[in-house]
């Protein structure tokens, strides 16, 4: 198995900046895809952004040039560097990770991840 624990959320001013991080643990796994989504009150779960195992990204229109993913593979981490915030930005932000690893039996086993969540809020 594998966990994603997310950090850097929190409180912040319009136009203001965070930086969230999603550190992946775990045993025998590599890991594909990653990405960043976010659940506003009352609305549904949307892809912010994503990134590929050799470094392409993606991003929805909404945030394209004011957020930047990246990830170090060495420390299996993922960032999400978010400027210039507005108050439509507040969500809880959650971080997913595709996964390709081998069971303690050595059957190999394809799965998607999901972090706890991490709560970001743009107020004044």
């Amino acid at each position: 198995q594998v966990q994603l624990v997310e950090s850097g959320g929190g409180t912040v001013q319009p136009g203001g900046s965070l930086r969230l991080s999603c550190a992946a643990s775990g045993s025998s796994f590599n890991i594909n895809g990653m990405g960043w989504h976010r659940q506003a009150p009352g609305k549904e779960r949307e892809l912010v952004a994503s990134t590929t195992s050799d470094g392409s990204t993606n991003y929805a229109a909404s945030v394209k040039g004011r957020f930047t993913i990246s990830r170090d593979n060495a420390k299996k981490t993922l960032y999400l560097q978010m400027n210039s915030l507005k108050p439509e930005d507040t969500a809880v932000y959650y971080c997913e990770a595709d996964v390709l690893g081998t069971h303690p039996t050595g059957e190999y086993y394809a799965a998607r991840f999901w972090g706890q969540g991490t709560q970001v809020t743009v107020s004044s």
